[in-house]
């Protein structure tokens, strides 16, 4: 008790030189130092306190107002850690829901594309039956006559000249007559 009234009347004594001298007299640089040393002291122990060092030299009324000074620092401390919490939440919920929007058009997107390829494939589908039964167009005996041979001819060893082409134009049903007719010719 008797250490903490002796730094009392000190850093009090020296306040009060500080206050009463003129800050532009000679010697006012050496009693700024003496202030701001002073003042570096005290700061110096309240931050040991607070850290809960050099405890045994302060009384029960010194440690109640630290207890409640770091108490109300605790609060603080807490409310501000919360409040940066629930703006962190907030952000994140707000991410959250963006990236399920954009999972959704994605999901739609897909669909789309899913159907645009369905219908392309039954597309692509229908042309190939279409193109197999025009090929079976072209393969039908009637479409087998060519300009002027509505008949077949006998060649000159007596065959029958429309009988070989026709032989040919079966073997190759897939070809139009048009192109037999430019292999045979």
């Amino acid at each position: 008790m008797e250490r903490i009234l002796e730094r009392y009347e000190r850093y009090s004594y020296a306040e009060r030189q500080l206050n009463a001298t003129d800050i532009e007299t000679p010697g006012s640089w050496t009693l700024e130092h003496a202030k701001v040393k002073a003042r570096l002291e005290v700061l110096q122990r309240n931050q040991k306190h607070y850290a809960g060092e050099e405890l045994d030299t302060l009384s029960m009324k010194e440690l109640q107002n630290l207890e409640h000074q770091l108490d109300s620092a605790l609060k603080h401390i807490r409310s501000r850690k919360n409040q940066l919490m629930h703006e962190s939440i907030s952000e994140l919920q707000k991410k959250d829901k963006a990236l399920h929007e954009q999972n959704n058009n994605l999901s739609k997107q897909v669909k789309e594309r899913e159907k645009q390829m369905a219908q392309q494939t039954l597309w692509e589908q229908q042309s190939h039956d279409h193109l197999n039964s025009s090929s079976f167009v072209f393969s039908h005996p009637f479409n087998n006559l060519h300009m002027g041979e509505a008949y077949p001819t006998a060649g000159d060893n007596g065959e029958v000249e429309g009988s070989s082409r026709q032989q040919q134009q079966n073997s190759t049903s897939v070809m139009p007559p048009w192109m037999l007719r430019h292999l045979n010719g």
